[in-house]
């Protein structure tokens, strides 16, 4: 199964990728979404690349690069174009056949061109078709009008609702739950 599409294509992460992964994980305007709270070092990132060769039953998740799609296929074999992203496979369950997703556009102008569209896209298919999942979920911010329409548009359903679950601003804001089950 390749992870290519018409736009974009999915990779595994390289050390290379250490100084954009130190970038986004430390950008404080998606540490919301990501429920981060603290700054990441170089080292802890450096480890958690080190770590990524390790199969998704071992680490229970799975972190792929999106990149910008050569105009030629046959290019991709020789490195890697710009990166824009990453799209993350979290708590994943084997036994109950399920999987947490989750997505960045990292550059603001990068959005609203099909990239994640398609990410997404690729790794459903990925987890339906190659891990035999049953079912893919996520947690979406009521307020995040983008990502919520994106996971419908891919039929994700809301499942769920988290009354102020996530503090931030010094106010709460509740978040949904999303499932896509496989049928």
């Amino acid at each position: 199964m390749q992870l290519i599409g018409e736009l974009i294509h999915l990779r595994a992460m390289e050390p290379d990728d250490l100084d954009l992964l130190y970038k986004w994980e430390n950008d404080t305007s998606v540490w919301s979404v990501s429920g981060t709270l603290v700054p990441f070092s170089r080292f802890i990132l450096e480890e958690f690349v080190n770590q990524a060769h390790q199969d998704i039953y071992t680490n229970k998740q799975l972190r792929l690069m999106i990149d910008l799609k050569y105009l030629d296929d046959d290019e991709i074999a020789g490195g890697h174009s710009r990166s824009i992203g990453c799209v993350d496979v979290f708590d994943f369950d084997p036994r109950n056949r399920r999987a947490g997703l989750g997505i960045l556009i990292a550059d603001r102008n990068d959005r609203g061109k099909g990239y994640a569209t398609e990410a997404l896209h690729l790794i459903i298919n990925y987890g339906f078709e190659l891990l035999d999942l049953h079912q893919l979920y996520s947690n979406v911010r009521v307020d995040n009008e983008n990502s919520l329409a994106l996971f419908k548009k891919l039929g994700f359903e809301v499942s769920g609702l988290k009354h102020d679950w996530i503090f931030e601003g010094g106010k709460y804001f509740d978040e949904f739950t999303l499932q896509l089950i496989h049928k």
